[in-house]
Order: structure tokens, then sequence, then C-alpha cells
């Protein structure tokens, strides 16, 4: 990886930490966070949050519960992500991995995180941000998440390192620690959120200030 990328990622890193500063970014249990990694797949975190809240009201917002849960009435609680069918068939596997093939969650926290980041990747249904997210945000590991919106801001910022690789790149530029590694990531949805789903390109600081 360039000089010149890792110079613009910490560009882009200080400009929003000042921008934005500390926020509370997907809060819960390690449970809750590894369901809801499945559940934001292609919708919007609003309806995950109701998801997360009928499940919640059925028992059923563990994997313990939904490993040995009947298919559809964990389809009825999801259904308001979308592709509910297929997310309960992933939030089964997921399950089945965790309760099964690792002993439960708390044994998880013990495996190291490579092996446990290849052992989720492994499971049906899982990619790279997913199982970078339930490694970020439900375990707190210094694991970077990227996703659509830090590939599209990186690139406006002038970045050429290619996806396959941000990771690699963002993990050697920030501190080797969880809490760094998730508010830049909610620092980029955040300002995401404000200015590229607008298309405020106009009053962008990452591409007004590249150079």
């Amino acid at each position: 990886m360039s000089a010149s990328d890792s110079f613009k990622v910490r560009k882009i890193v200080r400009a929003l930490k000042k921008k934005y500063g500390k926020i509370p970014w997907w809060p819960g249990d390690c449970d809750e966070v590894m369901i809801g990694a499945i559940l934001t797949q292609q919708t919007r975190w609003e309806n995950v949050e109701r998801a997360l809240d009928e499940l919640h009201r059925r028992d059923l917002c563990s994997l313990s519960t939904i490993r040995t849960a009947d298919s559809t009435a964990i389809e009825e609680a999801i259904r308001c992500t979308g592709f509910y069918r297929i997310k309960a068939g992933r939030l089964k596997a997921l399950a089945t991995f965790a309760e099964v093939t690792c002993g439960g969650v708390q044994k998880m926290e013990k495996i190291p995180t490579r092996a446990l980041r290849e052992g989720l990747l492994g499971v049906h249904g899982i990619g790279e941000e997913t199982a970078d997210s339930i490694l970020c945000y439900g375990f707190s590991r210094p694991v970077f998440v990227i996703d659509a919106y830090t590939d599209r801001m990186v690139r406006c910022a002038g970045v050429t390192e290619p996806r396959n690789r941000l990771k690699d790149l963002f993990e050697s530029v920030l501190p080797e620690n969880n809490e760094t590694c998730r508010q830049t990531h909610a620092h980029i949805v955040e300002y995401a959120k404000e200015f590229c789903g607008k298309k405020r390109c106009d009053a962008c600081i990452l591409v007004n200030s590249n150079g």
C-alpha cells in the first residue's frame, strides 16, 4: 500500500473525528450484535431495530433460542428487514456455528481473532463485512469494517487501493484498539448519510480538502 493512500486515510480519520467526536454506535450484547449483523444486510437500520424489538418480545433474541426455534417464528419476527426467509436461514447457520461448533458465545470470546474470523466466514451467508462487524462490535476486537460507504468515500478522497485491501490499509493507519476502529467506522457511516446519501458533494470536506 502506498504512502499517499496512507496519508489520505489519516486525513479522513482526523477530519471525521474532529467533526463528530465520540458517538454511540451499535449498542447491545454480543448475541444481539451478531443477530443484527445478519439482519442489517440489504436493509435500513430502522428495520433492524424493529426486528430486534420483535425478537425480544418473542424471547428469540439470542443465538441459543434461535438455534432451537421454529423457522417460521423467526421469519415472522424479522419480516420487516426483507429477505426474511434467507436471513432466518443465515441466523440458524450462525446459531449452529456459535452454539455447536464453538460451544457457545462465551467460548467464542476465547478464540483468537484470525481463527474466529475464518470460522465466521465459513458460515453460510456471512461475508467479510458481516464477519468484521461481528468481531468489531460483538467481540470488541481491533478489526475495521469495510462497507460500501467506506469504499465510496475513500475513492472521492483520492485513495487508489483496491477494496479488498482497504481493511489492511485502515488497520495499518489506525491504532490497534477496538474503540478507534469502532468510532472511525461510525464516523464514516454518519458522514456518508449526511453527505453522500444526499449528494452534497459541493460541501464535502473530504473532496474539497483533497490534495
